[in-house]
């Protein structure tokens, strides 16, 4: 079939195509990805239908009705994946904010009835239009960044109820607009407050009443937090194993602020994800990456210890060369990271993290992907993949993370469509 859309002229083409095809990239592959000098991007419909050089274009396949896009020796990427945060939500915390910095421990504001406790009120006090007007807001800013496809976790109703909302919410987003968004379960965010001593009480709640009133092919992960003042490893464990067998992927928070051992538990479970992973020791990292044959990824979150002004972050360049395949995310919450800059932290991956460039980019798409499930639609430029393509303002990989802060997007593509343009 002709086709319906030709990007052409790409100063380099950031392919993110190449072996290993049944995993994600680690090691080496991590940055030996394919780039093409003076490329194309041809898609029919939704879909890549053919990626090369202009040398080698063949112009029989244009007819009158493909729409020609010329990125005039720009940079041309996949869409970013946003492969964790928290969308939907009520209220934010900028007074807590202020707070800290004039040095109050996170601590002494839960004491206050502050934390997480006031993001649980507000969002169980807000009504579901005001929850998804927000949600489409903030899925309005992530395109402009960029982002094409989002994860998007449940957890701050911590009951039944609204987290079953927050859920609804997400998916509805999805619906509204052009992003992509792949819910994720969370409600084993904390303990509800509730259930305030009884984390292993809360959870049998959870694997009781909700969990199977939620479908796995609409919501197909399930998360937990382990760590200390949240889920023990043990109750983790085995709220995971229910989750499993109720057919959920998992995903699990661990090794933020302790090493407790949650990551190496979870990807014995198959988790797809370990994210945070900031106390995770190279030694456990090698385990991991050998146990999993590199299937699961280590969710890197650069922004939360920028923003919390921690001194701790995760040791990616070890990580990759471990075998333990990276991806990067901003977080986004309205605690530890109010920031929806995947860019910003893809350059805080390099500087505070030790990835290069190469490795930054595929963190943020192609191992982003595999982290939610999402790699044999996004991630990368290739032939039968969905068409979610980004012209950038710059000219070249190294530029990406050194404009610091800047949003690089010229033009945004999602399904073969024009659906966002920056000068």
């Amino acid at each position: 079939m002709p086709y319906t859309l030709l990007i052409r002229h790409c100063g380099q083409l950031l392919t993110l195509a190449g072996p290993p095809t049944t995993r994600p990239l680690a090691g080496p592959d991590q940055s030996g990805w394919h780039i093409i000098a003076d490329g194309y991007v041809a898609c029919e419909g939704s879909r890549i239908v053919a990626v090369g050089p202009m040398a080698e274009f063949d112009e029989s396949q244009l007819t009158p009705a493909t729409r020609l896009m010329d990125a005039h020796g720009r940079v041309v990427m996949p869409g970013l994946v946003e492969c964790h945060t928290h969308l939907v939500f009520g209220g934010q915390r900028a007074a807590e904010f202020e707070r800290k910095l004039r040095g109050e421990s996170y601590l002494d504001i839960l004491a206050g009835g502050g934390g997480i406790l006031s993001t649980v009120r507000a969002t169980r006090a807000a009504s579901e239009a005001e929850l998804l007007a927000a949600a489409l807001r903030h899925l309005a800013d992530f395109r402009r960044y960029g982002v094409t496809t989002l994860e998007a976790k449940s957890g701050y109703g911590l009951d039944a109820e609204t987290e079953l909302r927050l859920v609804r919410v997400a998916r509805e987003a999805g619906r509204r607009q052009p992003v992509r968004v792949v819910p994720t379960f969370l409600g084993a965010h904390v303990p509800g407050p509730e259930y305030a001593g009884r984390a292993a009480d809360y959870l049998a709640m959870l694997v009781a009443e909700v969990l199977p009133l939620l479908d796995p092919a609409e919501v197909p992960f399930v998360d937990i937090f382990c760590e200390q003042g949240a889920f023990s490893v043990a109750d983790s464990r085995e709220f995971l194993t229910a989750a499993r067998d109720l057919g959920f992927g998992l995903k699990i928070h661990a090794e933020q602020l302790h090493e407790l051992g949650g990551s190496e538990m979870a990807a014995e479970l198959g988790a797809v994800s370990l994210d945070h992973a900031d106390y995770l020791s190279a030694a456990v990292a090698a385990r991991i990456a050998a146990t999993t044959q590199g299937r699961t990824v280590a969710v890197l979150l650069p922004l939360v210890p920028l923003f919390l002004r921690q001194e701790r972050y995760a040791p990616g360049r070890t990580f990759i060369d471990a075998g333990l395949p990276v991806a990067l995310s901003t977080d986004f919450n309205p605690g530890s990271c109010p920031s929806k800059n995947l860019w910003l932290a893809l350059s805080m991956g390099c500087l505070k993290m030790g990835l290069t460039p190469a490795e930054a980019v595929a963190a943020v798409t192609r191992n982003a992907a595999w982290a939610i499930g999402q790699q044999q639609e996004c991630g990368s430029l290739a032939p039968g993949l969905r068409a979610d393509v980004l012209v950038l303002n710059v000219a070249s990989l190294p530029e990406i993370p050194y404009w610091l802060g800047d949003n690089p997007v010229h033009q945004v593509i999602i399904g073969g469509e024009l659906v966002e343009e920056n000068p």
